[in-house]
């Protein structure tokens, strides 16, 4: 699949792109419909309407009054990457996670037809949590904030093991998921 570099090579020099963290936990999408939460699933399919109804950090109505869908991470904070994980998983199979705060990142919306950074704004209006982010008008600047990662400078408030560089236009998101070309990532996690 190669790395960052041939995904930004791929690229044009001033293609605006958003920074995100890699948070790490389990991996959640939700569906409201008329503006309440109707369903919850997680990655491997699994419907955890019940558990994620319990979380106080993802609202259960929103002002969106048709069908809408979002997806994002549960995580643990302040905590290891891989413990995090551990827990998220054990808490949606059922098992009582006691002492633990258990929050939501929101950080997509499916079939959206805004840009990652009105998105994350958006989202954040409709009272979901959302990443802390950077935006860059220039691939060069990428490499300045994996430093800053590496470096612990940036996203230490999260269960992290890298950071997303996420094209910051909806229209070219929607060209590449529907190009047939190896060029059809719109998003890159390192």
């Amino acid at each position: 699949k190669g790395d960052y570099k041939s995904f930004l090579s791929g690229l044009l020099k001033k293609t605006r792109l958003c920074i995100e963290p890699k948070i790490k936990g389990s991996s959640i999408a939700i569906q409201y419909i008329e503006g309440k939460l109707f369903k919850a699933i997680s990655k491997k399919g699994i419907d955890v309407t019940v558990k994620i109804k319990e979380l106080r950090n993802i609202p259960k109505n929103i002002p969106i009054k048709r069908d809408f869908q979002v997806r994002g991470e549960l995580y643990v904070p302040n905590q290891t990457s891989e413990f995090s994980r551990i827990i998220m998983n054990k808490y949606l199979l059922g098992e009582k996670v006691i002492g633990n705060k258990i929050l939501f990142c929101c950080f997509q919306i499916l079939n959206g037809k805004i840009n990652q950074y009105e998105t994350l704004n958006f989202l954040k209006k409709c009272g979901f949590s959302s990443p802390n982010y950077y935006t860059t008008n220039f691939i060069s600047q990428v490499e300045f904030y994996r430093k800053e990662w590496l470096n612990g400078r940036i996203f230490s408030n999260y269960p992290n093991d890298g950071i997303v560089i996420k094209i910051n236009s909806r229209k070219l998101q929607l060209i590449r998921e529907k190009s047939f070309s190896s060029l059809k990532d719109w998003q890159y996690a390192i």
